[in-house]
């Protein structure tokens, strides 16, 4: 099943908080949704879900759909998981419960879920001894239990430590995988999209600025907001690098050189004067001062660095360009 929308609009307060001409999401795909907070990420799968009053047209299959319609092809994770008291096995079975499944039935057809998801072992246990990222996973094996056409997750893996992150990433991942089902993933990290996503879209002041498969959206800025959500937060005007249009790159892609060294082909070279270094674990932050704003070098921890107040050189052969209106970023900006 295919969810879309046109023309979708959520406003609130006298203000337009979404506005989306049209969106797709396809059967068969993970489609992530990214955004600085308060972009209207969250307002978006809401709308979709038509648990909002929105204007517009939300289509399942191409035909407009009623929120009854949508609530029966759909299941949603929220953020924090919501478990009602009783044992694993019985919250994972609610969603079945809740479309008229018997108990029996319901507790048989969620238990390859719970399986799935890695915690079959816990069926018995009470909910309340869960741990965060146990929690999720029952959330998501009541979820997929119904066997939706349509999944929302609206930032499931906040909270979650790193390596409990990774591992419910893959599990997920496992379980979408062959699946037709149509998924929207809420996130702002790169990497849950990254692992989870077939396409992306990128969504600012509740304007989609972008969208198309993952790792083309996640390394092509299309201006100067997305190039910040991309991590791109270098900034370099023409007045800086010489080249007809701004260009952008990512602190990690960057390196320190001195004045007067040979620079590699391609590579873009800006001068500043070193401002400051600050060792963030293994990484070595260094932020220079420029005739156009500040700059920012993550090197590898250890590596040599001049003292503050020397005049530096930093070079990168990984940029990506920016719209020519763009010239004169407001130095704020960066």
């Amino acid at each position: 099943m295919t969810l879309a929308c046109r023309d979708l609009r959520v406003r609130a307060g006298g203000r337009e908080l979404l506005y989306v001409p049209a969106f797709e999401l396809p059967a068969g795909t993970v489609t992530a949704v990214l955004g600085p907070n308060g972009a209207g990420k969250s307002t978006l799968l809401r709308a979709l879900g038509l648990l909002r009053p929105v204007t517009g047209t939300v289509l399942l299959d191409g035909v407009p759909a009623t929120s009854a319609a949508v609530r029966a092809a759909s299941a949603a994770v929220l953020q924090r998981p919501v478990l009602r008291r009783g044992t694993v096995a019985a919250n994972a079975a609610d969603g079945l419960r809740f479309r008229g499944a018997g108990r029996r039935a319901a507790r048989a057809r969620s238990r390859p879920w719970l399986a799935a998801l890695g915690v079959a072992h816990l069926a018995d246990r009470d909910v309340r001894g869960l741990s965060g990222g146990e929690a999720q996973r029952v959330s998501l094996a009541r979820a997929l239990a119904v066997e939706p056409r349509v999944l929302l997750l609206d930032e499931p893996f906040t909270g979650l430590d790193a390596t409990t992150r990774a591992d419910l990433l893959a599990d997920l991942r496992a379980v979408l995988d062959h699946r037709d089902t149509a998924t929207l993933l809420v996130t702002h990290d790169r990497a849950e999209a990254r692992a989870l996503a077939d396409r992306s879209a990128l969504l600012v002041d509740g304007r989609i600025r972008a969208i198309g498969p993952t790792e083309r959206v996640l390394d092509e800025p299309v201006d100067a907001a997305t190039a910040h959500l991309l991590g791109f937060t270098n900034l370099l005007p023409p007045a800086l690098t010489g080249a007809p249009h701004p260009l952008a790159a990512r602190p990690e892609d960057c390196a320190l050189a001195e004045p007067g060294t040979t620079t590699g082909a391609g590579a873009v070279r800006v001068t500043g004067t070193l401002r400051r270094t600050v060792a963030l674990g293994p990484v070595l932050r260094v932020d220079l001062d420029t005739t156009r704003g500040p700059l920012v070098c993550l090197l590898a921890a250890g590596t040599p660095t001049p003292p503050a107040g020397t005049v530096t050189d930093i070079t990168t052969a990984d940029t990506r360009p920016l719209p020519p209106e763009e010239v004169e970023p407001d130095p704020g900006c960066f």
